[in-house]
């Protein structure tokens, strides 16, 4: 006696006009990915120009980083097209899972570029070169104000997703590192004292490598299909015990679908099965608004329990 809402062709009405809701999130948000690319390739192509000219490892692997943000905000749009994806046959939840594989590649990215910047400031601690103090305080002042917006734009989104979370990170992250490059570029103007450029580089490498555990422990989580953060297995189980008609709750499963959608699978044991229909909508109400919208519920008596548990 399972209870399922996950198939497409099958979908409840009040499902219909989630995914509607969805759609309509997912588009608006494109606009604000298009509008974050533009803003940061152009300052990338500034940043790195100016870096290149100046010789400064800050700037350098300022823009570098940059860059991987472009990628991100690029893999997070493809993920929220992704999510939309319809049903088949040999894919019953679409593509949705691929936006959990874009989030922990696009953690995956960072890392790298964290290695890349540990190796460059290295190297110029070695080998010293003039800095263009000015060049880099005023291109990293430009990043503060193009890192500020992107992420302000991003702020309301990134609560309903790890994607667009990561993404804001990177721009918070980003904002408060060409502060640094800035102070740098001052001090570098008024002492001459270079060697604070790749002590930035290290310390971008230091706030880079802090913001990227989370999404990289998270994505790696949701890959193998752990509980996702954001749900308390505990609370869970105690939401669904304490639903009137229900006598307990076994054989419970919680994973992520997507970056955006959860799903439940468990057996529930309750006292009437007469009251199985009223108990499964009280059950799939109090689940939706824990975040938990695909859920498939077994109901059965405590007998038939009994012989499922074999009794031990």
């Amino acid at each position: 006696m399972g209870t399922e809402d996950t198939p497409e062709l099958q979908r409840h009405p009040d499902q219909r006009r989630h995914h509607h809701h969805h759609a309509h999130e997912i588009t608006s948000l494109n606009g604000v990915y298009i509008t974050a690319i533009v803003l940061n390739v152009l300052f990338v192509a500034i940043e790195a120009g100016v870096g290149l000219w100046s010789d400064s490892v800050g700037l350098l692997s300022d823009a570098g980083h940059n860059l991987g943000d472009v990628f991100s905000l690029l893999l997070a749009m493809l993920a929220f097209r992704l999510s939309l994806s319809r049903t088949t046959r040999k894919f019953t939840y679409g593509y949705r899972k691929s936006s959990v594989l874009i989030s922990l590649l696009n953690s995956i990215i960072l890392l790298v570029a964290v290695g890349a910047i540990i190796v460059e400031s290295i190297r110029k601690f070695n080998e010293p070169v003039s800095v263009d103090g000015t060049a880099i305080t005023w291109t990293a002042a430009a990043g503060i104000l193009v890192n500020g917006i992107t992420a302000l734009m991003l702020m309301k989104q990134q609560k309903h997703d790890i994607n667009t979370k990561g993404a804001f990170l990177h721009m918070v992250t980003d904002t408060l590192v060409s502060a640094g490059v800035v102070v740098s570029g001052i001090i570098i103007s008024l002492t001459g004292f270079t060697v604070i450029d790749p002590v930035i580089g290290l310390l971008v490498a230091v706030i880079i490598l802090v913001s990227t555990y989370r999404l990289l422990a998270e994505s790696l989580r949701m890959s193998i299909d752990a509980v996702p953060e954001s749900i308390d297995p505990d609370e869970i189980m105690s939401v669904m015990s304490g639903t009137p008609g229900v006598e307990s709750v076994h054989h419970l499963h919680i994973w992520a679908i997507s970056t955006t959608e959860t799903a439940l699978t468990a057996h529930v044991v309750i006292s009437d099965l007469g009251s199985m229909e009223n108990v499964k909508e009280n059950l799939k109400r109090e689940l939706s608004a824990k975040g938990i919208r695909h859920t498939t519920l077994e109901m059965e008596t405590a007998a038939s329990a009994c012989h499922d548990l074999e009794c031990r």
